[in-house]
């Protein structure tokens, strides 16, 4: 998240043409900002508040700053992660295959993006899941190190093990879900690995495999608290909620849906439930 939030921060500032010195007059040290704007260093609230106050961003901008940026367009980014964040995925397919933001996708980084996000959206539009996985195929290809590291390299597995699971591919599934979870809990941690215990646990409710399901919910509730987030604890409870519910195990599920319930009142996260 830190280099995220730095990358944002940078781009806001140059948009309206300030310098580190500026933005930073009466606030921290010039070389306190450069640190922040460079992934090196993250805020505390009261500065991280000072910042978006001078810059005039609003606390939603920051909050976007867990998805990927597929332009050095801010504008374009913006957009994307607001039709994500509303989840708008038939507009999402419809701006992402638009020649204008097609033309803005430039660098490696940016096109593995750009196809993880295609592919999220044919999966939530097109009946077909041709599509998806072959997008999905194509943004963990575009990792040319083939950094196992990378969250969006992680996360473009998973969903493509995720699809796997809907079409009944177990075995390619459950390979591809423990390739994203290899050695997570060294990687640098931002808030989308979050999502892969998700999708590892839903994947393997999928292929019905509901112990190796609640695995990953134990696994993902334990590695979000240890990092003190929040994002996905609600889904997680809700999906525990949902196991318990099918093994007519009552008082588990209340539990869960009651602190999937608090959580999602609490920090406003959408909740799957198309199970």
């Amino acid at each position: 998240m830190p280099r995220q939030l730095g990358n944002l921060l940078k781009s806001i500032r140059k948009q309206q043409r300030l310098s580190q010195k500026e933005v930073a007059a009466g606030i921290c040290a010039q070389s306190m900002l450069s640190a922040i704007e460079n992934g090196k260093y993250m805020p505390n609230a009261r500065l991280l508040l000072a910042l978006c106050d001078r810059l005039a961003i609003s606390l939603d901008e920051i909050s976007l700053s867990r998805d990927f940026s597929i332009s050095t367009s801010q504008m374009f980014n913006n957009t994307l992660s607001k039709l994500c964040d509303q989840h708008k995925y038939a507009e999402l397919k419809n701006f992402l295959l638009d020649p204008a933001t097609i033309d803005k996708v430039q660098t490696a980084e940016q096109t593995q993006a750009y196809y993880y996000y295609l592919g999220v959206a044919n999966f939530h539009v097109d009946t077909d899941l041709t599509t998806a996985e072959q997008n999905l195929k194509i943004s963990i290809s575009s990792d040319e190190k083939v950094r196992i590291d990378s969250a969006l390299t992680r996360l473009g597995l998973v969903s493509l093990g995720f699809i796997q699971a809907k079409k009944g591919l177990a075995d390619s599934a459950s390979t591809l879900t423990i390739k994203a979870m290899t050695d997570i809990d060294q990687a640098n941690y931002t808030q989308n690995l979050n999502i892969i215990f998700y999708l590892a646990a839903l994947t393997n409710y999928k292929l019905r495999k509901t112990k190796d399901a609640l695995k990953w919910t134990a696994k993902g509730i334990a590695y979000i608290t240890d990092h003190d987030p929040h994002y996905m604890l609600a889904n997680l409870y809700r999906l525990i909620a949902q196991i318990a519910e099918e093994n007519e195990q009552e008082d588990r599920k209340l539990e869960a849906l009651q602190r999937s319930d608090f959580l999602k009142s609490l920090f406003k996260e959408k909740i799957n439930e198309n199970f």
